[in-house]
């Protein structure tokens, strides 16, 4: 079983950068794309972006294109997620998640992580 931990987030005025990362662990962990998705109340649950298990791949939720960048490092088991020119409307929680390759939720998508807030304020 696949354990995703998460860390990074907080707040930041827009314009800014943050940066997350999840550290997956478990076997065959290394063998899945992982990747984000974020959520605000009374919303639901949006893509943000994915990896490739190897890495060859990405995909990123037309909100945030040119401005994420995910990346992975498979010696450590972990993906990041840049978050640059941070803008109000990226406020949400979010959330690592794995699994098979495109990783879309409520289908490829197995395992989640807890969450990690991110507030970006005007």
């Amino acid at each position: 079983q696949v354990q995703l931990v998460e860390s990074g987030g907080g707040l930041m005025q827009a314009g800014g950068s943050l940066r997350l990362s999840c550290a997956a662990s478990g076997r065959f962990a290394h063998t899945y794309a992982m990747g984000w998705f974020r959520e605000t109340p009374g919303s639901e649950r949006e893509f943000v972006a994915a990896i490739s298990w190897s890495g060859g791949s990405t995909r990123y939720g037309d909100s945030v294109k040119g401005r994420f960048t995910i990346s992975r490092d498979n010696s450590q088991n972990t993906a990041h997620l840049q978050m640059n020119n941070l803008k109000p409307e990226d406020t949400a929680i979010y959330y690592c998640a794995s699994g098979p390759w495109p990783l879309r939720i409520g289908r490829e998508v197995n395992v989640w992580g807890r969450g990690s807030q991110v507030t970006v304020s005007s």
